[in-house]
């Protein structure tokens, strides 16, 4: 099978749990899924029955449908993982009377396109924006700059950077903390020499603050250069800026993350940096909060030292630090991971009468050691209780988890039965999915979900077109290609009449 672009799972939890912390103050902020039957049912209605080659009004008119701007963000939010039904029904959106669009609507879209590498459209819509007076607008352009750094493209996400100070001339807006959403992004994606390019080229016009240097620290951590990370910590505190407990925690996530912990030399080693950072801090008058014990947490899980994390738990607790979710997960992790099924859920149920809710990631720990057993009964039993007890949504790492390993033991209606849980595949489900099918040979079944994946607006790895052309053709199934590719033509070619208003790239490979 391809190699997936799965997410990692509590590989670097507490990294991502510092990450919250660091973008807590800077990032974007896009609405939140909330409970909403009637955006249930219409993404519902829109995922089943609409056709991206007729028009969209069809499916309203027949269900007395009504668009409110918050009904229109909660659907979609339910329409991340189908850019091009999204587009479709923002552009049915802006044809209304009432015109329902909203700046978070222009901000959704603009992030479901971009994700897909539909730059262009996103352009248009900030343009679009700006000509309507649609505010804030800024929001939109760090949303694009975000996703074009994740796409690799950091020198034109700067300039769509400077670009944004010609639509906000006049505004209100904190040039510092956009600026400090730049650095963090292009840090977060591992584009530290870029950063500090940058920051160094604009020194005058720069005001340093403790956000910027924790950014770059953080980045030069994330490449894992922690004498450089130092050197910016240094020339912080020279320059009079103090550093706070997220600084000092970014610089000991850097020392613990990536260390290699076998032997146990090694992880006594780096247990001894770890205490040096702690040292520090306290010199500084500064106490280790829950994310500074949790990362060390995570250092005895990566390192399999059950007992040492139960004891490091335990002396947290002692010291009056309520463990986090992610600092229980960390645990339930390295639990799980050295076969102590037992001991994770009763650390679960503890969680739970702390009223700390588990997360996606705590259940997905014991779903990956069942998966490691092949323990098909015990998986699946958890997933229903996991829906029954409705503590969280299974999140589509964990979906893809279990279509995975019911792929792989051929147990097809499983398969079917999770796939039917899945409100919206992403691309990982569908790759998943289309390689199970094409290594069972069950052909027709995999043309079925490629052609739906491309008309929901998801880019194929090239591995995926390559796996099922190969396949077609060694099993003698020419015409099965041909009637596939044309299909894929029609798709390129025509591509729908409301789109047309759009600069929309038709995916092909």
């Amino acid at each position: 099978m391809a190699k997936m672009t799965v997410g990692t799972g509590l590989l670097l939890q507490s990294s991502k749990f510092l990450r919250l912390r660091l973008f807590s103050t800077q990032s974007v902020i896009l609405p939140k899924l909330e409970p909403s039957n009637d955006a249930e049912l219409l993404s519902e209605i829109l995922l089943t029955h609409h056709n991206p080659f007729h028009a969209m009004e069809s499916s309203f008119q027949l269900h007395g449908i009504t668009l409110s701007p918050h009904l229109l963000d909660q659907t979609l939010l339910r329409l991340q993982h189908s850019s091009k039904i999204a587009l479709a029904l923002f552009h049915y959106s802006h044809s209304l009377p009432s015109n329902p669009l909203s700046a978070s609507s222009y901000n959704l879209l603009i992030d479901i396109l971009s994700k897909v590498h539909q730059f262009d459209v996103a352009w248009q819509l900030i343009v679009q924006m700006d000509q309507n007076g649609v505010k804030p607008i800024s929001s939109a352009f760090l949303i694009l700059v975000r996703r074009l750094i994740a796409a690799g493209l950091t020198r034109q996400a700067i300039r769509a950077f400077q670009d944004m100070k010609c639509f906000l001339q006049n505004s209100d807006d904190d040039d510092d903390a956009n600026l400090c959403f730049l650095l963090d992004t292009l840090c977060k994606y591992g584009y530290v020499r870029v950063a500090v390019e940058f920051f160094n080229k604009n020194k005058n016009e720069i005001r340093p603050n403790v956000k910027m240097y924790t950014s770059l620290i953080y980045g030069w951590c994330k490449i894992n250069r922690i004498d450089m990370a130092e050197r910016f910590l240094g020339d912080m505190v020279e320059r009079g800026i103090e550093p706070n407990v997220v600084t000092y925690n970014v610089l000991l996530n850097g020392v613990c993350r990536r260390a290699s912990l076998h032997p146990d030399q090694r992880f006594e080693r780096t247990i001894r940096s770890a205490e040096k950072v702690f040292d520090e801090m306290r010199l500084r008058g500064i106490e280790p909060d829950v994310t500074s014990f949790s990362i060390v947490l995570h250092v005895y899980s990566r390192a399999h030292k059950p007992q040492l994390s139960l004891d490091k738990l335990k002396s947290m607790k002692e010291k009056g630090i309520s463990p986090t979710v992610a600092t229980y997960t960390s645990v339930v992790k390295c639990l799980c991971s050295c076969g102590m099924l037992e001991d994770g859920e009763e650390l679960l149920g503890e969680m739970v009468r702390n009223r700390v809710s588990p997360s996606a990631e705590t259940y997905n720990c014991f779903f990956k050691e069942y998966r490691g057993r092949n323990d098909a009964d015990g998986a699946l039993k958890l997933y229903r209780k996991m829906k029954e007890d409705g503590l969280c949504v299974p999140s589509n790492h964990t979906y893809n988890i279990l279509l995975g390993m019911f792929m792989k033991l051929g147990q097809m209606e499983i398969v079917k039965e999770i796939w039917n849980d899945i409100k919206g595949p992403d691309l990982d489900s569908y790759t998943l999915l289309i390689h199970g099918l094409c290594e069972k040979h069950k052909w027709k079944e995999a043309c079925q979900f490629f052609v739906e994946m491309i008309e929901r607006g998801l880019l194929p790895q090239k591995v995926t077109f390559e796996t099922l052309y190969r396949g077609l053709i060694q099993s003698n199934m020419l015409r099965t290609w041909r009637r596939l590719k044309k299909k894929l033509d029609e798709e390129s070619i025509t591509f729908g009449s409301e789109f047309q208003n759009y600069q929309l790239k038709p995916y092909r490979r």
